[in-house]
Formats: structure tokens, C-alpha cells, sequence
């Protein structure tokens, strides 16, 4: 005796859901194959590239760019087991390519740009450079960003775009650095004394290298100083250090010289006027030396002062 179920077809119905298991069961084996296999490959892909002169940055990067394609191979593979048709698939794919594409333009300029720098090299994993602003060691180049450790342990993040369109200074491909202090004497001073006070500083320093040899050049005539740049060669190792201990140590020796280091000055010109406001001559022509960081704001004070006009008493 038939049944309800049998008189609706069933049978049919049961044959449909068990092909749609079997179709979905495979594309599940498929797919947990299919990763085991794209990791192998990529596994594989990157001890080929070891094995050439292709630097361990660009090995790293191609390795991701490689997985990523056969993510998007296994992905339509399993979909076609599926059933999924493969010419509307590609139809989909496409228009959605074009608007993920305007979507993210940012994200593949990131692509190209990460692209470009595993290609031209300017820096390696290792590499401390300096990039919009920031410094740092290189710890990854990947297909988005760059990742620096800076000097205090922070990470420092950087889009690969920002990357490129910005000037990248590379400290690490020479073994030495050369450190430059810009300090500012009085007119007054002599500057003979200060040049040899400068140097018996840089040759008791251990750290500062032979090679180049040290010198003491008068860089300016400014406003308020004549301008000596002190120039030496350290280690990369050593660079922050020395150069720290290379301000205080010329700071303390200019002192017990009697070298001073001016600080800005200015000219001010106070005159008071008689009644009726007829100029009646300067009251004084005062040489007003402003110090540094406790004296801001004092020039400008003084000017507010000086364009007051005096009441005659």
C-alpha cells in the first residue's frame, strides 16, 4: 500500500537529498583536503625560493601571495562540486571584483606598493630606517603594511602605500654613522678655542671612530652666533649614546672654557613723548638678552612695553 509521502514522490525527493549530501559531504573533504595541500605547497613554494638568491623579504612575501591563490583555486573548485555554474559564478565574480575593487583601492594600492618594495629592495627585514616621520627597525614587510619596532619598544604600523610615496632613509647599509652637533658661539669668543676645546673632547671618546677623521667646521655667521658643526664617525651601535654623551660632555668643557653659548637677543628702542605728542627723544637704547626657555615670551612683552607711549608727568 502506497503512502502519502510515496504518492508525492518521495522516492524522488530522497534520491535529491542524498546526491545534495554526497555533493555537499565531498566539497567538505574536498575543501579540508585542499587546505592540507595549499599549505604544503606554500610550504614547498618557499623552500624552492630559499634555495635561490631571493632575499628572505621577498621569500615571505611571495609565500603569502602564493597561499592566498590557491585559497581562490580550492575555493571554486569546491563550489563547482557543489553545483554552483561556473559562468555565472565568474559573471558574480566579476561585478563584485569591479565593486570590491572601487571599495578597496586603498587596500590594493597597499598590494601594489608591498610589491614594489620586496621588488626594488630599499630596506630588508633587519634595516633600521626612517619613513614619514618615523624610526625604527623593519620587523615585517607584508602585503598590506610594514611593521617597525621603534627605539622605546613601540610597534609602528605603516600602510606600504605611505611607504612608497614617502622619502624612505636606509641607516643600516654601512657599518658607521656620523653624528652632527650644531653649536652656536658668541660673537665675542674665540673661535680657535672652541674648535680645539671640541676636539680634545672627541679624542678622549673611545667610541668615535679614526676613520673618518674628526673635524670642527664653522657651519654660519647667524644672528645671534657663529654656528660650529662638530662631526664625527661612531658605530651604528653606538650612534644615540655617543651623541647624547657628546652634547654634555662639549656643553661642560665650552663651559670651563669660558665659551658661552649665546641666547637670543634683541635691540629694543623706548621713546617718550612730550605733551602735546611731540617726540621729545630715546629714553635709552638697552642691548635686552632673553633667556631660553625660561625667558619665552619676554620678547614680546617687551615690545607690547616699547609701543606704549609714555604720559609726561
Amino acid at each position: 500500500m502506497n503512502t502519502w509521502f510515496d504518492n508525492l514522490g518521495g522516492n524522488h525527493w530522497s534520491s535529491i537529498a542524498i546526491a545534495i549530501g554526497i555533493r555537499l559531504a565531498g566539497a567538505a573533504l574536498l575543501l579540508l583536503i585542499g587546505f592540507r595541500i595549499a599549505k604544503w605547497l606554500t610550504k614547498l613554494t618557499e623552500r624552492m625560493l630559499l634555495r635561490t638568491s631571493i632575499e628572505f623579504t621577498a621569500v615571505q612575501f611571495l609565500r603569502k601571495v602564493v597561499y592566498i591563490l590557491l585559497l581562490i583555486v580550492l575555493t571554486l573548485t569546491v563550489l563547482q562540486i557543489v553545483g554552483v555554474p561556473m559562468t555565472s559564478m565568474i559573471a558574480v565574480l566579476g561585478a563584485a571584483g569591479l565593486a570590491i575593487g572601487l571599495a578597496l583601492k586603498d587596500s590594493l594600492s597597499n598590494i601594489a606598493s608591498g610589491v614594489m618594495l620586496v621588488t626594488l629592495k630599499p630596506f630588508r627585514v633587519g634595516d633600521i630606517v626612517e619613513i614619514a616621520g618615523a624610526s625604527g627597525q623593519v620587523e615585517a614587510i607584508s602585503i598590506f603594511q610594514t611593521r617597525l619596532r621603534g627605539a622605546d619598544n613601540q610597534t609602528i604600523v605603516l600602510p606600504n602605500s605611505q611607504v612608497t610615496n614617502d622619502s624612505i632613509v636606509n641607516l643600516t647599509p654601512d657599518v658607521k654613522r656620523r653624528i652632527e652637533l650644531v653649536v652656536g658661539i658668541g660673537y665675542d669668543d674665540d673661535i680657535d678655542l672652541a674648535r680645539d676645546t671640541a676636539m680634545q673632547v672627541m679624542q678622549t671618546e673611545p667610541r668615535i671612530l679614526a676613520e673618518p677623521a674628526a673635524d670642527v667646521l664653522v657651519y654660519a655667521l647667524d644672528d645671534n652666533s657663529v654656528n660650529l658643526g662638530i662631526r664625527c664617525h661612531v658605530s651604528n651601535a653606538d650612534f644615540f649614546n655617543t651623541k647624547c654623551d657628546l652634547i654634555e660632555r662639549v656643553k661642560k668643557a665650552f663651559d670651563d672654557a669660558g665659551i658661552r653659548i649665546p641666547y637670543p637677543q634683541r635691540d629694543v628702542h623706548m621713546y617718550h613723548h612730550a605733551i602735546g605728542g611731540a617726540k621729545a627723544g630715546p629714553m635709552s637704547t638697552p642691548s635686552v638678552l632673553l633667556p631660553g626657555a625660561a625667558g619665552r615670551g619676554s620678547t614680546q612683552a617687551i615690545e607690547d612695553v616699547a609701543k606704549r607711549p609714555m604720559k609726561a608727568r
